[in-house]
Protein backbone atom coordinates (compact mmCIF):
# COMPACT_ATOMS: atom_id res chain seq x y z
CA UNK A 1 0.00 0.00 0.00
CA UNK A 2 2.85 2.39 0.74
CA UNK A 3 5.53 3.38 -1.74
CA UNK A 4 8.80 4.72 -0.34
CA UNK A 5 10.62 6.89 -2.89
CA UNK A 6 14.27 7.13 -1.86
CA UNK A 7 15.60 8.41 -5.17
CA UNK A 8 16.32 11.87 -3.74
CA UNK A 9 18.86 10.52 -1.26
CA UNK A 10 21.43 9.92 -3.99
CA UNK A 11 24.60 11.88 -3.33
CA UNK A 12 23.82 12.30 0.36
CA UNK A 13 24.49 8.77 1.58
CA UNK A 14 26.23 5.69 0.12
CA UNK A 15 24.24 3.72 -2.44
CA UNK A 16 24.48 0.53 -0.38
CA UNK A 17 22.93 2.01 2.76
CA UNK A 18 20.25 -0.70 2.97
CA UNK A 19 22.58 -3.59 2.24
CA UNK A 20 25.12 -2.26 4.72
CA UNK A 21 22.49 -2.43 7.49
CA UNK A 22 20.74 -5.60 6.40
CA UNK A 23 22.19 -7.76 9.15
CA UNK A 24 21.31 -5.25 11.86
CA UNK A 25 17.83 -4.77 10.38
CA UNK A 26 17.26 -8.52 10.43
CA UNK A 27 18.32 -8.61 14.08
CA UNK A 28 16.03 -5.68 14.89
CA UNK A 29 13.08 -7.32 13.12
CA UNK A 30 13.69 -10.57 14.98
CA UNK A 31 13.83 -8.76 18.33
CA UNK A 32 10.52 -7.06 17.57
CA UNK A 33 8.91 -10.33 16.48
CA UNK A 34 10.21 -12.30 19.47
CA UNK A 35 9.86 -9.42 21.97
CA UNK A 36 13.36 -10.07 23.29
CA UNK A 37 15.20 -6.83 22.50
CA UNK A 38 15.69 -3.87 24.83
CA UNK A 39 12.24 -2.88 26.07
CA UNK A 40 10.78 -6.09 24.65
CA UNK A 41 8.14 -6.19 27.37
CA UNK A 42 6.51 -3.22 25.61
CA UNK A 43 6.34 -4.62 22.08
CA UNK A 44 2.83 -6.03 22.27
CA UNK A 45 1.84 -3.55 19.56
CA UNK A 46 3.81 -5.57 16.98
CA UNK A 47 1.13 -8.29 16.71
CA UNK A 48 -1.75 -6.17 18.01
CA UNK A 49 -3.60 -5.85 14.66
CA UNK A 50 -3.90 -9.66 14.63
CA UNK A 51 -4.15 -10.49 18.32
CA UNK A 52 -6.26 -7.68 19.77
CA UNK A 53 -8.99 -8.56 22.28
CA UNK A 54 -12.16 -9.08 20.22
CA UNK A 55 -14.42 -9.03 23.26
CA UNK A 56 -13.11 -5.66 24.40
CA UNK A 57 -13.26 -4.40 20.82
CA UNK A 58 -16.99 -5.19 20.75
CA UNK A 59 -17.43 -3.37 24.09
CA UNK A 60 -15.63 -0.35 22.63
CA UNK A 61 -18.07 -0.28 19.73
CA UNK A 62 -21.05 -0.61 22.09
CA UNK A 63 -19.75 2.11 24.41
CA UNK A 64 -19.18 4.44 21.46
CA UNK A 65 -22.77 3.87 20.34
CA UNK A 66 -24.03 4.61 23.85
CA UNK A 67 -22.00 7.82 24.04
CA UNK A 68 -23.28 8.93 20.65
CA UNK A 69 -26.87 8.43 21.78
CA UNK A 70 -26.71 10.09 25.19
CA UNK A 71 -24.14 12.87 24.80
CA UNK A 72 -23.61 15.88 22.63
CA UNK A 73 -20.02 16.20 23.83
CA UNK A 74 -17.30 13.71 24.72
CA UNK A 75 -14.40 15.00 26.82
CA UNK A 76 -11.29 12.85 26.38
CA UNK A 77 -8.91 13.31 29.30
CA UNK A 78 -5.31 12.25 28.73
CA UNK A 79 -1.84 13.49 27.89
CA UNK A 80 0.84 12.42 25.42
CA UNK A 81 0.06 9.01 23.95
CA UNK A 82 -3.25 9.02 25.80
CA UNK A 83 -4.68 11.66 23.48
CA UNK A 84 -2.43 12.44 20.51
CA UNK A 85 -3.23 9.27 18.56
CA UNK A 86 -6.98 9.63 18.90
CA UNK A 87 -6.93 13.29 17.93
CA UNK A 88 -4.60 12.56 15.03
CA UNK A 89 -6.91 9.92 13.56
CA UNK A 90 -10.13 11.87 14.15
CA UNK A 91 -8.79 14.99 12.43
CA UNK A 92 -7.11 13.13 9.57
CA UNK A 93 -10.19 11.02 8.77
CA UNK A 94 -12.81 13.74 9.31
CA UNK A 95 -11.50 17.29 9.55
CA UNK A 96 -9.46 19.56 11.82
CA UNK A 97 -12.82 21.33 12.10
CA UNK A 98 -14.59 18.15 13.24
CA UNK A 99 -16.49 19.91 16.01
CA UNK A 100 -17.89 22.44 13.53
CA UNK A 101 -19.24 19.84 11.12
CA UNK A 102 -22.91 18.95 10.83
CA UNK A 103 -22.98 15.38 12.13
CA UNK A 104 -24.80 12.82 14.23
CA UNK A 105 -21.78 12.19 16.45
CA UNK A 106 -20.74 14.16 19.55
CA UNK A 107 -18.27 17.00 19.56
CA UNK A 108 -14.97 15.71 20.95
CA UNK A 109 -12.72 17.87 23.10
CA UNK A 110 -9.38 16.90 24.61
CA UNK A 111 -8.53 17.93 28.15
CA UNK A 112 -5.91 17.03 30.71
CA UNK A 113 -3.01 17.69 28.36
CA UNK A 114 -2.07 21.00 29.96
CA UNK A 115 -2.54 23.16 33.04
CA UNK A 116 -3.92 26.34 31.47
CA UNK A 117 -6.70 27.92 33.51
CA UNK A 118 -7.87 29.91 30.49
CA UNK A 119 -8.10 26.78 28.31
CA UNK A 120 -10.09 24.94 30.95
CA UNK A 121 -12.55 27.79 31.46
CA UNK A 122 -12.99 28.12 27.70
CA UNK A 123 -13.81 24.42 27.39
CA UNK A 124 -16.36 24.63 30.19
CA UNK A 125 -18.02 27.55 28.43
CA UNK A 126 -18.05 25.65 25.12
CA UNK A 127 -19.72 22.62 26.73
CA UNK A 128 -22.23 24.84 28.48
CA UNK A 129 -25.47 23.05 29.34
CA UNK A 130 -25.02 20.31 26.79
CA UNK A 131 -25.07 16.65 27.82
CA UNK A 132 -21.56 15.24 27.99
CA UNK A 133 -19.57 12.13 28.82
CA UNK A 134 -15.95 11.65 29.84
CA UNK A 135 -13.33 9.14 28.73
CA UNK A 136 -10.43 9.38 31.18
CA UNK A 137 -7.25 7.68 29.98
CA UNK A 138 -4.37 7.04 32.36
CA UNK A 139 -2.33 3.97 33.21
CA UNK A 140 -1.78 5.09 36.79
CA UNK A 141 -4.41 7.72 37.41
CA UNK A 142 -1.88 9.94 39.18
CA UNK A 143 -0.28 11.85 36.28
CA UNK A 144 -0.83 15.44 37.34
CA UNK A 145 -2.38 17.03 34.26
CA UNK A 146 -5.07 14.43 33.49
CA UNK A 147 -5.69 13.67 37.19
CA UNK A 148 -6.48 17.33 37.89
CA UNK A 149 -8.73 17.54 34.83
CA UNK A 150 -10.59 14.36 35.78
CA UNK A 151 -11.14 15.61 39.31
CA UNK A 152 -12.79 18.72 37.83
CA UNK A 153 -14.94 16.96 35.20
CA UNK A 154 -15.94 14.15 37.54
CA UNK A 155 -17.24 16.79 39.95
CA UNK A 156 -19.15 18.52 37.16
CA UNK A 157 -20.75 15.26 36.02
CA UNK A 158 -21.81 14.36 39.55
CA UNK A 159 -23.25 17.82 40.12
CA UNK A 160 -25.18 17.69 36.83
CA UNK A 161 -26.37 14.07 36.85
CA UNK A 162 -25.79 12.81 40.41
CA UNK A 163 -23.40 10.00 41.26
CA UNK A 164 -25.57 7.36 39.59
CA UNK A 165 -25.95 9.37 36.40
CA UNK A 166 -22.29 10.29 36.32
CA UNK A 167 -21.36 6.59 36.61
CA UNK A 168 -23.13 5.98 33.30
CA UNK A 169 -21.15 8.76 31.60
CA UNK A 170 -17.60 8.03 32.77
CA UNK A 171 -15.44 5.56 30.87
CA UNK A 172 -12.04 4.71 32.34
CA UNK A 173 -9.22 3.42 30.13
CA UNK A 174 -6.55 2.30 32.55
CA UNK A 175 -4.45 -0.56 33.89
CA UNK A 176 -6.16 -3.94 34.04
CA UNK A 177 -5.19 -4.67 37.64
CA UNK A 178 -3.67 -1.79 39.58
CA UNK A 179 -3.33 1.96 39.99
CA UNK A 180 -5.35 4.83 41.43
CA UNK A 181 -7.71 5.14 38.45
CA UNK A 182 -8.30 1.38 38.34
CA UNK A 183 -9.19 1.40 42.02
CA UNK A 184 -11.55 4.35 41.61
CA UNK A 185 -13.21 2.84 38.55
CA UNK A 186 -13.79 -0.43 40.40
CA UNK A 187 -15.20 1.36 43.43
CA UNK A 188 -17.48 3.68 41.45
CA UNK A 189 -18.57 1.14 38.82
CA UNK A 190 -17.32 2.97 35.73
CA UNK A 191 -17.10 1.00 32.51
CA UNK A 192 -13.44 0.10 32.08
CA UNK A 193 -11.13 -0.52 29.15
CA UNK A 194 -7.55 -1.72 29.32
CA UNK A 195 -4.25 -0.03 28.61
CA UNK A 196 -2.29 -3.22 27.82
CA UNK A 197 0.76 -3.89 29.97
CA UNK A 198 2.87 -4.64 26.90
CA UNK A 199 1.97 -1.52 24.88
CA UNK A 200 3.52 1.83 25.77
CA UNK A 201 1.47 5.01 25.56
CA UNK A 202 2.93 6.33 22.31
CA UNK A 203 2.21 2.99 20.60
CA UNK A 204 -1.32 2.67 22.02
CA UNK A 205 -3.54 4.37 19.44
CA UNK A 206 -4.81 1.01 18.15
CA UNK A 207 -5.86 -0.08 21.66
CA UNK A 208 -8.85 1.17 23.64
CA UNK A 209 -6.76 4.28 24.37
CA UNK A 210 -7.38 5.54 20.85
CA UNK A 211 -10.18 3.35 19.57
CA UNK A 212 -12.97 4.53 21.89
CA UNK A 213 -12.70 8.25 21.02
CA UNK A 214 -12.11 7.36 17.36
CA UNK A 215 -15.24 5.18 17.27
CA UNK A 216 -17.26 7.95 18.96
CA UNK A 217 -16.42 10.15 15.96
CA UNK A 218 -18.19 7.64 13.72
CA UNK A 219 -14.97 6.25 12.24
CA UNK A 220 -14.98 2.57 11.22
CA UNK A 221 -12.45 1.04 13.61
CA UNK A 222 -12.81 -2.37 11.95
CA UNK A 223 -11.36 -0.92 8.75
CA UNK A 224 -8.72 0.98 10.74
CA UNK A 225 -7.51 -2.28 12.28
CA UNK A 226 -7.68 -4.01 8.91
CA UNK A 227 -5.31 -1.43 7.46
CA UNK A 228 -2.91 -1.98 10.34
CA UNK A 229 -3.17 -5.76 9.86
CA UNK A 230 -2.30 -5.36 6.19
CA UNK A 231 0.79 -3.38 7.18
CA UNK A 232 1.73 -5.95 9.80
CA UNK A 233 1.51 -8.78 7.27
CA UNK A 234 3.38 -6.94 4.52
CA UNK A 235 6.14 -5.50 6.71
CA UNK A 236 6.88 -8.74 8.55
CA UNK A 237 8.68 -10.09 5.48
CA UNK A 238 12.26 -8.88 5.81
CA UNK A 239 14.72 -7.94 3.13
CA UNK A 240 15.89 -4.93 1.14
CA UNK A 241 12.55 -4.62 -0.67
CA UNK A 242 10.66 -4.11 2.57
CA UNK A 243 9.63 -0.41 2.67
CA UNK A 244 10.02 -0.27 6.47
CA UNK A 245 13.57 -1.57 6.20
CA UNK A 246 14.30 0.94 3.45
CA UNK A 247 13.01 3.91 5.42
CA UNK A 248 14.66 2.85 8.67
CA UNK A 249 17.99 2.32 6.89
CA UNK A 250 17.69 5.68 5.12
CA UNK A 251 16.98 7.56 8.36
CA UNK A 252 19.93 5.88 10.08
CA UNK A 253 22.30 6.54 7.19
CA UNK A 254 21.28 10.18 6.94
CA UNK A 255 21.70 10.57 10.70
CA UNK A 256 25.18 9.06 10.55
CA UNK A 257 26.03 11.45 7.71
CA UNK A 258 25.56 14.33 10.18
CA UNK A 259 21.93 15.40 9.79
CA UNK A 260 20.24 16.24 13.08
CA UNK A 261 16.56 16.98 12.31
CA UNK A 262 13.87 15.04 10.48
CA UNK A 263 11.19 17.33 9.10
CA UNK A 264 7.87 15.57 8.42
CA UNK A 265 5.91 17.40 5.74
CA UNK A 266 2.44 16.93 4.30
CA UNK A 267 0.26 18.95 1.96
CA UNK A 268 -2.96 18.12 3.82
CA UNK A 269 -3.96 20.54 6.63
CA UNK A 270 -5.82 17.70 8.36
CA UNK A 271 -2.46 15.92 8.83
CA UNK A 272 -1.29 18.40 11.48
CA UNK A 273 -2.09 16.33 14.57
CA UNK A 274 -0.94 13.14 12.92
CA UNK A 275 2.44 14.86 12.71
CA UNK A 276 2.16 15.71 16.41
CA UNK A 277 1.58 12.03 17.17
CA UNK A 278 4.57 11.12 14.96
CA UNK A 279 6.77 13.61 16.81
CA UNK A 280 6.06 12.00 20.16
CA UNK A 281 6.53 8.52 18.71
CA UNK A 282 9.98 9.24 17.34
CA UNK A 283 11.16 11.83 19.85
CA UNK A 284 10.36 9.73 22.89
CA UNK A 285 11.60 6.51 21.28
CA UNK A 286 14.92 7.66 19.81
CA UNK A 287 15.90 10.73 21.81
CA UNK A 288 18.13 9.24 24.48
CA UNK A 289 21.78 8.51 25.21
CA UNK A 290 22.67 11.70 23.32
CA UNK A 291 21.33 10.21 20.08
CA UNK A 292 18.51 10.55 17.57
CA UNK A 293 17.10 12.77 14.86
CA UNK A 294 15.02 15.59 16.32
CA UNK A 295 11.46 15.17 14.94
CA UNK A 296 9.80 18.34 13.65
CA UNK A 297 6.94 18.99 11.24
CA UNK A 298 5.71 21.50 8.69
CA UNK A 299 2.39 22.00 6.95
CA UNK A 300 2.77 22.68 3.25
CA UNK A 301 2.02 24.80 1.29
CA UNK A 302 1.52 27.29 4.14
CA UNK A 303 4.90 26.73 5.78
CA UNK A 304 6.72 27.17 2.50
CA UNK A 305 5.97 30.86 2.99
CA UNK A 306 7.17 30.91 6.60
CA UNK A 307 9.76 28.14 7.01
CA UNK A 308 10.69 27.69 3.38
CA UNK A 309 13.62 30.11 3.44
CA UNK A 310 15.31 28.28 6.32
CA UNK A 311 14.65 24.87 4.80
CA UNK A 312 16.15 26.04 1.51
CA UNK A 313 19.20 27.93 2.76
CA UNK A 314 19.57 27.58 6.53
CA UNK A 315 21.93 25.26 8.38
CA UNK A 316 22.22 21.99 6.46
CA UNK A 317 21.07 19.69 9.26
CA UNK A 318 17.73 18.54 7.82
CA UNK A 319 16.24 15.33 6.45
CA UNK A 320 12.83 15.93 4.91
CA UNK A 321 10.18 13.20 4.80
CA UNK A 322 7.08 14.03 2.76
CA UNK A 323 3.79 12.13 3.20
CA UNK A 324 1.61 12.27 0.08
CA UNK A 325 -1.94 10.92 -0.18
CA UNK A 326 -3.66 10.43 -3.52
CA UNK A 327 -6.70 12.74 -3.83
CA UNK A 328 -10.18 11.37 -3.17
CA UNK A 329 -11.87 13.66 -5.68
CA UNK A 330 -11.02 16.14 -8.39
CA UNK A 331 -11.73 19.86 -8.67
CA UNK A 332 -11.21 21.48 -12.07
CA UNK A 333 -9.69 24.95 -12.15
CA UNK A 334 -12.06 27.30 -14.01
CA UNK A 335 -11.17 29.66 -16.85
CA UNK A 336 -11.21 33.44 -16.31
CA UNK A 337 -11.90 35.52 -19.39
CA UNK A 338 -9.95 38.49 -18.03
CA UNK A 339 -7.01 36.32 -16.92
CA UNK A 340 -6.07 39.03 -14.42
CA UNK A 341 -4.01 36.63 -12.38
CA UNK A 342 -2.25 35.19 -15.44
CA UNK A 343 -3.25 31.65 -14.48
CA UNK A 344 -5.32 30.66 -17.51
CA UNK A 345 -2.53 28.26 -18.44
CA UNK A 346 -3.97 26.16 -15.59
CA UNK A 347 -7.59 26.39 -16.78
CA UNK A 348 -9.24 22.99 -17.12
CA UNK A 349 -6.58 21.21 -15.07
CA UNK A 350 -7.40 19.35 -11.85
CA UNK A 351 -6.27 21.09 -8.66
CA UNK A 352 -4.53 17.82 -7.73
CA UNK A 353 -2.35 18.19 -10.83
CA UNK A 354 -1.18 21.59 -9.64
CA UNK A 355 -0.58 20.23 -6.13
CA UNK A 356 1.47 17.31 -7.45
CA UNK A 357 3.70 19.55 -9.57
CA UNK A 358 4.12 21.98 -6.69
CA UNK A 359 5.19 19.13 -4.39
CA UNK A 360 7.66 17.79 -6.95
CA UNK A 361 9.09 21.26 -7.51
CA UNK A 362 9.57 21.77 -3.80
CA UNK A 363 11.31 18.42 -3.41
CA UNK A 364 13.74 19.22 -6.23
CA UNK A 365 14.45 22.69 -4.84
CA UNK A 366 15.14 21.35 -1.35
CA UNK A 367 17.36 18.57 -2.66
CA UNK A 368 19.30 21.10 -4.72
CA UNK A 369 19.60 23.15 -1.54
CA UNK A 370 21.22 20.28 0.32
CA UNK A 371 18.23 18.65 2.01
CA UNK A 372 17.93 14.87 1.41
CA UNK A 373 14.35 13.85 0.80
CA UNK A 374 12.14 10.79 1.34
CA UNK A 375 8.68 10.60 -0.23
CA UNK A 376 6.03 8.31 1.29
CA UNK A 377 3.14 7.82 -1.15
CA UNK A 378 -0.21 6.39 -0.07
CA UNK A 379 -3.71 5.87 -1.51
CA UNK A 380 -6.45 8.38 -0.62
CA UNK A 381 -7.07 9.06 3.05
CA UNK A 382 -9.31 6.33 4.47
CA UNK A 383 -9.56 4.19 7.58
CA UNK A 384 -7.52 1.50 5.81
CA UNK A 385 -4.70 3.75 4.60
CA UNK A 386 -4.48 5.56 7.95
CA UNK A 387 -4.36 2.26 9.87
CA UNK A 388 -1.60 1.14 7.55
CA UNK A 389 0.38 4.34 8.04
CA UNK A 390 0.10 4.15 11.84
CA UNK A 391 1.59 0.68 11.88
CA UNK A 392 4.23 1.57 9.29
CA UNK A 393 5.53 4.46 11.40
CA UNK A 394 5.42 2.37 14.60
CA UNK A 395 7.32 -0.51 13.00
CA UNK A 396 9.94 1.76 11.43
CA UNK A 397 10.36 3.44 14.82
CA UNK A 398 11.10 0.12 16.48
CA UNK A 399 13.62 -0.81 13.79
CA UNK A 400 15.22 2.64 13.93
CA UNK A 401 15.63 2.55 17.70
CA UNK A 402 17.45 -0.75 17.53
CA UNK A 403 19.66 0.52 14.70
CA UNK A 404 20.61 3.42 16.99
CA UNK A 405 21.27 0.90 19.77
CA UNK A 406 18.87 2.55 22.20
CA UNK A 407 15.81 1.18 23.96
CA UNK A 408 12.97 2.61 21.85
CA UNK A 409 10.33 1.68 24.40
CA UNK A 410 11.36 3.56 27.55
CA UNK A 411 11.41 7.28 28.35
CA UNK A 412 13.60 7.87 31.41
CA UNK A 413 14.12 11.54 30.59
CA UNK A 414 10.41 12.30 30.91
CA UNK A 415 10.55 11.56 34.63
CA UNK A 416 12.99 14.42 35.37
CA UNK A 417 10.46 17.22 34.96
CA UNK A 418 7.81 15.27 36.87
CA UNK A 419 10.04 14.94 39.92
CA UNK A 420 10.81 18.67 39.88
CA UNK A 421 7.14 19.53 39.50
CA UNK A 422 6.09 17.24 42.35
CA UNK A 423 8.75 18.75 44.60
CA UNK A 424 7.81 22.36 43.82
CA UNK A 425 4.13 21.58 44.31
CA UNK A 426 4.86 20.17 47.76
CA UNK A 427 3.98 16.54 47.13
CA UNK A 428 4.71 14.46 50.28
CA UNK A 429 8.05 12.69 50.08
CA UNK A 430 9.76 15.43 48.06
CA UNK A 431 10.50 17.85 50.91
CA UNK A 432 14.32 17.80 50.64
CA UNK A 433 14.20 18.13 46.88
CA UNK A 434 11.74 21.02 47.20
CA UNK A 435 14.12 23.10 49.27
CA UNK A 436 17.03 22.47 46.92
CA UNK A 437 15.00 23.41 43.83
CA UNK A 438 13.54 26.54 45.39
CA UNK A 439 17.05 27.72 46.24
CA UNK A 440 17.83 27.64 42.52
CA UNK A 441 14.76 29.60 41.38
Amino acid sequence: MIKVDLSKLAGFIPDDYVAARQEKLAQAAEMLAKHNGPGGDYTGWVALPRDYDREEFARIQAAAEKIRKQSQVLVVIGIGGSYLGARAVVELLTSPNYNLLKKDTPDIYFAGNGLSTDALQELLEIIGDRDFSVNVISKSGTTTEPAVAFRIFKGLLEKKYGKEGARERIYATTDKARGALKGLADAEGYEEFVVPDDVGGRYSVLTAVGLLPIACAGIDIVKLMAGARQAMDELSAGGPENPAWQYAAARHAVYQSGKKVELLACYEPRFRFFAEWWKQLYGESEGKDGKGLFPASVEYNADLHSMGQYIQEGERMLLETVVSFAPKNEYIIPDDAANADGLNFLSGKPLSFVAEKAMRGVILAHVDGGVPNVLLQLPPISETSVGYLIYFFEYVCGLSGYLLEVNPFNQPGVEAYKKNMFALLGKPGYEDMKAALEARL
